[in-house]
């Protein structure tokens, strides 16, 4: 997550049903705009105004899968493992803690690269 999210529009998000459904699923295993669509039982419009608005706060993560067909699909993945908010001295205080997406070495991304094609 970038250290610039805006906390107004975090909690925005975090008080939408589709944008936590969104970041519940994701978080268990990366899907599709589809899966995640029927997942949440809404029109994929909804979805990828809600994926849009995740990613520009750093809270899910895009990654393209590439079909040996030729065809490609995005995954999306949730980045945020942990939310806290504080009421101190006047202030509200939101902290956030994100995942962090596995190292992958070369070799491996070589592997998976030529897997794919």
């Amino acid at each position: 997550m970038t250290e610039d999210c805006d906390e107004r529009e975090l909690l925005s998000l975090l008080d939408d049903d589709y944008a936590r459904a969104i970041l519940v699923a994701t978080s268990a295993e990366p899907m599709s705009a589809t899966q995640l669509s029927d997942h949440c039982d809404v029109a994929p419009s909804t979805i990828y105004r809600r994926i849009d608005r995740l990613k520009e706060q750093g809270l899910v993560r895009e990654e393209t899968q590439y079909d040996p067909d030729g065809h490609h699909r995005s995954l999306y993945e949730s980045r945020l493992a942990e939310v806290s908010v504080a009421f101190e001295d006047g202030e509200l205080e939101v902290a956030f803690e994100r995942r962090e997406p596995p190292e992958e070495d070369v070799a491996d991304r070589f592997t998976r690269l030529m897997e794919d094609l």
